[in-house]
């Protein structure tokens, strides 16, 4: 019917106004379309808003819902922890009581063994002071007597050469006697050159004897200071470990008193353990805390205990090896001097032997006058004390001592190059000789086979063909040889018939 009316309507129209008419119709429905779609979303929003509300409320009943479940499962797995730390830490406490129960018997053990070690210690080192004590004992008695034999020695070849210079000097009386005034400078500067070698043997021998007793007190000081100083070394270790095991058992038992107080809590707390959760927990953590810090000193304390353990046997090993070292020493010291008497006493037996074979001459007058000028001895003396600067020459100031006996070794040794000169030469003029003998003893004889070579005696127009081999340069040949021929040889062959 509308539709019929608006027809009817648009039928008596214009077009202009049919135009207008449905531009109006046009506007009033997209009016009317607006408003619709505003009141849509009016109610929409509204509706939004209805169910965003509801929606917050069931959440938030949601989730206090699910809180209260949330909350009754937490509480059950709580109070499962609970028990579950509970036991576990009555479990700890346990072990934690036999670990220091265990702990409490390895302390004792370990003092009864450092008691032990101190006591075996104590006795080594008794043993080993009575040993040096009887080792000195020894060497002062060794000492002795050696210092008794040198004494006897001394004064025994003391005697001997006295004996001997007695015997010499009775023995060149009637020499000196006839040498009048010339030997008799020379008996006075034998007698003083005794005196100074008595002297100075003499002198040598007490300083040796007091070299001997200086190195023998040095020798029994360092060793008594270093077993005093082994001794407080070892005093000082052993306060130090007991110190620290003073503090350690103070430390157990301010432990074992914290852990009581701790188990006195611990009761205290299981009775009110819905009141005070936070705080068992925070007493659960402490005495975790303290017991690992136990744990870590327990190892510390082990870690150091190992380590004293291993100083006392280093220190033992570095004992041992210094006793060792003193023992060779002490063995090589007393070879080298074995050795250095025995060639002692082959020395003084190879002087007595050549003392034997010396001449007279050697007797009187055992070393040679030098033939420097004073200036020049003058100049030997002044280089001789100065010190030296080169390693050769602080060796050769050790062998000064040696002097006279280089310079008779000396001696000896010219004389015999001076015989041996001699000898070759008396054996090449032998050898001549011997040559001209035989040239003579050929020469003599007359046979076809002494004619048939060159002969000397054979003389034609008083020449021979024979040229003498003797060097009459030689002053030794110069001297009043005379040719000697015989009278029948003569009137034989050089005489005219």
């Amino acid at each position: 019917m509308p539709k019929k009316k608006g027809s009817g309507k648009l039928a008596k129209m214009t077009e202009e106004e049919r135009v207008l008419y449905l531009e109006q119709q046009r506007v009033a429905e997209e009016e009317l379309r607006k408003k619709k779609e505003d009141m849509l979303v009016v109610y929409l929003k509204e509706k939004l808003a209805k169910e965003e509300k509801a929606s917050r409320f069931n959440i938030s009943k949601l989730n206090h819902q699910w809180r209260n479940i949330m909350r009754e499962a937490k509480s059950r797995e709580l109070k499962k922890d609970i028990e579950i730390l509970s036991q576990t830490f009555e479990r700890i406490v346990d072990r934690k009581e036999s670990v220091i129960k265990s702990l409490a018997k390895d302390v004792t053990e370990a003092e009864e063994q450092y008691a032990m070690a101190l006591r075996s210690h104590l006795s080594n080192v008794d043993k080993l002071v009575d040993l040096q004590m009887e080792r000195l004992d020894t060497l002062h008695r060794e000492y002795e007597e050696e210092l008794e034999i040198l004494k006897q020695e001394f004064d025994t070849e003391r005697h001997m050469m006295i004996e001997k210079h007695l015997e010499e000097m009775n023995d060149l009386a009637d020499i000196m006697f006839a040498m009048d005034q010339n030997f008799q400078d020379k008996e006075n500067e034998a007698k003083s050159e005794y005196q100074s070698m008595r002297d100075e043997i003499k002198n040598k021998n007490m300083e040796e004897k007091h070299a001997l007793r200086v190195n023998l007190e040095m020798t029994v000081e360092e060793l008594w200071n270093q077993f005093q100083q082994a001794l407080k070394n070892y005093t000082e270790t052993t306060e130090e470990r007991r110190k620290a095991f003073e503090d350690l058992k103070a430390k157990d038992e301010k432990s074992a008193n914290e852990i009581e107080v701790q188990m006195r809590k611990l009761q205290y707390l299981s009775d009110e353990i819905a009141k005070l959760k936070g705080k068992m927990a925070a007493n659960a953590k402490e005495c975790e805390d303290r017991n690992r810090i136990l744990k870590e000193e327990r190892e510390i304390m082990l870690g150091h205990f190992q380590e004293l353990k291993g100083q006392m046997n280093k220190l033992r090993d570095a004992a041992r090896a210094e006793l060792m070292v003193l023992t060779l020493q002490s063995n090589a010291a007393i070879s080298e001097l074995k050795r250095i008497t025995t060639k002692g006493e082959r020395i003084l037996k190879l002087a007595e032997m050549c003392r034997k074979l010396e001449t007279e001459e050697e007797k009187v007058l055992p070393f040679y006058a030098s033939s420097l000028t004073e200036q020049e001895q003058s100049d030997v003396s002044a280089v001789v004390q100065e010190p030296p600067t080169q390693p050769l020459a602080e060796v050769m100031t050790d062998y000064v001592a040696l002097e006279n006996f280089w310079k008779r070794y000396n001696k000896v040794l010219l004389d015999k190059c001076a015989l041996d000169k001699e000898k070759a030469t008396m054996a090449q003029e032998n050898a001549q000789l011997r040559s001209l003998l035989k040239q003579y003893l050929d020469g003599i004889s007359v046979n076809d086979e002494v004619l048939s070579h060159i002969n000397p005696l054979f003389v034609v127009n008083q020449q021979t063909n024979v040229q003498m081999n003797v060097p009459v340069t030689d002053p030794r040949v110069k001297r009043g040889a005379t040719v000697t021929l015989e009278a029948a040889h003569i009137v034989k062959n050089l005489l005219p018939s």
